[in-house]
């Protein structure tokens, strides 16, 4: 055993990396596959891992994940970059491991930022991944089903790894402040709702969180043997206000509804307040995004189409930029919203369809538009009377395609808002033609 001199220094990197779990009992969150009898823990404890991808946004443990398996598995483990390696780095690692297979030893080859490599660096590791050469980990923060060649892909199980929750957090937190490899027996003294406003500040993100309470800390007023943190300081950590939010709590649900309702009554300016309420709060800019998607939808619709055009275009700029960025596209996306027409003619449409939907589960498909792509459908009438309607003159046939117990029954009822008008219009010639015409017979 080496014993320690006056020389050697004190463990001076970061915390984020002094508190990395080295077990899975350590490892925090994730249950939804590292919880007793779930796929991926059972797969870890029967040392019957296979490449997989590990898909999910920063901060969640990906590489620690990757590591616990390896000492798990007794496996060799080797990091590699995405960002900073080629083929022939590639290659001499395939060789290493091709060399260690054959003397039994399994290798762990964990890719980071996996989607960052090109066509060529992927297929470089498919004929490993296949002979069993290495056991490919790659982490992406991208969806892997466009990031990721399909060939290297359907070679590797991939698994979802969730943002951490506030509660996460607020225990990696604690445990950060108590346990010897990080602030333990330098008596912080930091408020439990100060940790709870690091933890959603975070955002899911670990790392973010314990370098946070690392500034913070290092920060603190030394005072009598203890390192005293207060919300002053914290708040000059994050750069933020303390505003009153938490986003699993209702004053995140009591936000969203006041961004909505001013919206939809046409308030630009009180829609932009909370928005920044909400943004500057911490809150995650893409379920901002996709709750305006929903609202150019329900409470616009088609009287001006265009605003679920720009609400999706709302939410690629997030995804693309981030924030601080892209709180102008929302901005942007809020103001246009909340001047435009409205209808919740589609909504109510939906909604008055899945009433009968739900009650009527049964109703046949009738037969006239079922699809016959066998002699035995049509030998029982399936597509039998079936007129395509780009053949006749008006552009629509004559007859209707709703169960029998349901004919007439209407669940579109436009308005004469913005371009909606058209939409009616469109739709009452529809309706009169039908009436002129009597659908044909079945038989």
């Amino acid at each position: 055993m080496r014993q320690t001199s006056f020389f050697d220094a004190p463990d001076d990197r970061p915390l984020a990396s002094r508190m990395r779990p080295r077990t899975l009992e350590e490892f925090c969150g994730q249950q939804q596959l590292l919880g007793e009898g779930k796929i991926l823990r059972r797969l870890i404890d029967a040392d019957r891992i296979s490449s997989m991808i590990f898909w999910g946004p920063p901060g969640v443990g990906k590489t620690t994940l990757a590591r616990i398996i390896a000492a798990r598995t007794k496996s060799e483990f080797i990091d590699f970059s995405a960002v900073t390696s080629g083929i022939k780095e590639i290659k001499s690692v395939m060789e290493q491991a091709e060399h260690n297979r054959q003397f039994g030893d399994k290798t762990i080859l964990f890719v980071d930022e996996i989607h960052r490599f090109n066509k060529a660096q992927q297929d470089a590791f498919l004929p490993y991944v296949e002979k069993g050469s290495i056991i490919l980990i790659g982490a992406t923060t991208e969806n892997p089903s466009f990031e990721i060649n399909s060939a290297l892909l359907s070679r590797c199980k991939v698994f979802v790894l969730h943002a951490l929750s506030p509660a996460d957090i607020v225990s990696l937190l604690s445990r950060a402040i108590t346990d010897p490899r990080g602030f333990g027996g330098q008596n912080v003294e930091i408020g439990g709702d100060l940790i709870e406003m690091i933890a959603n500040f975070a955002n899911g993100d670990a790392r973010t969180a314990l370098n946070t309470l690392e500034m913070a800390v290092l920060n603190g007023r030394y005072e009598d043997g203890h390192i005293y943190v207060d919300r002053d300081l914290l708040e000059q950590c994050t750069s933020k206000k303390s505003l009153l939010y938490d986003k699993n709590g209702e004053e995140h649900y009591n936000l969203i509804s006041a961004l909505h309702k001013s919206m939809r009554n046409s308030d630009p300016d009180a829609a932009i307040y909370w928005l920044a309420r909400m943004l500057e709060s911490g809150e995650d800019p893409l379920y901002i995004a996709r709750r305006l998607i929903r609202f150019a939808s329900e409470d616009i619709g088609l009287a001006d189409s265009r605003a679920l055009e720009l609400a999706v275009a709302a939410y690629q700029a997030c995804h693309f930029l981030g924030m601080p960025e892209c709180n102008i596209h929302l901005t942007h996306a809020v103001i246009y919203l909340s001047l435009a027409p409205r209808s919740n003619a589609v909504y109510m449409a939906y909604e008055s369809a899945k009433k009968d939907a739900v009650s009527m589960l049964d109703e046949p498909v009738p037969l006239i538009i079922r699809n016959a792509p066998t002699k035995l459908m049509k030998d029982l009438d399936y597509g039998k009377g079936y007129i395509y309607a780009h053949d006749t003159a008006e552009k629509i046939a004559g007859f209707d395609c709703l169960p029998e117990s349901l004919r007439g029954r209407r669940y579109y009822f436009p308005t004469e808002q913005g371009n909606e008008i058209r939409a009616q219009q469109r739709l009452q010639a529809v309706l009169e033609f039908r009436h002129r015409h009597e659908n044909p017979k079945d038989s």
